[in-house]
């Protein structure tokens, strides 16, 4: 829901947005959108049309890949650690 509403206001403002500015701009419109729940298959299909959203889009996804990778690789470190003391 909030993808259709924010595809219109990009769609509407994205002409105001200096060239050079776009991809920060999509940046900070995608992480709004992820951080109010919105899907990002929905805001992949509502934006289809969009390169700068697909581009923050599938940079933000990479960037939350590699964050939860990180996560994990120190949640194994710690449980190693962990067991070591318990022996």
């Amino acid at each position: 829901m909030h993808s259709h509403i924010a595809s219109e206001i990009w769609g509407e403002l994205k002409r105001y947005v200096n060239t050079v500015d776009r991809p920060e701009a999509a940046e900070t419109l995608v992480s709004i959108l992820i951080d109010n729940d919105d899907d990002p298959e929905e805001i992949r299909d509502v934006f289809k049309h969009d390169s700068d959203i697909k581009r923050a889009l599938a940079n933000y996804l990479d960037n939350d890949k590699d964050y939860d990778q990180e996560e994990e690789e120190e949640y194994d470190e710690d449980s190693e650690y962990d067991d070591e003391e318990w022996e």
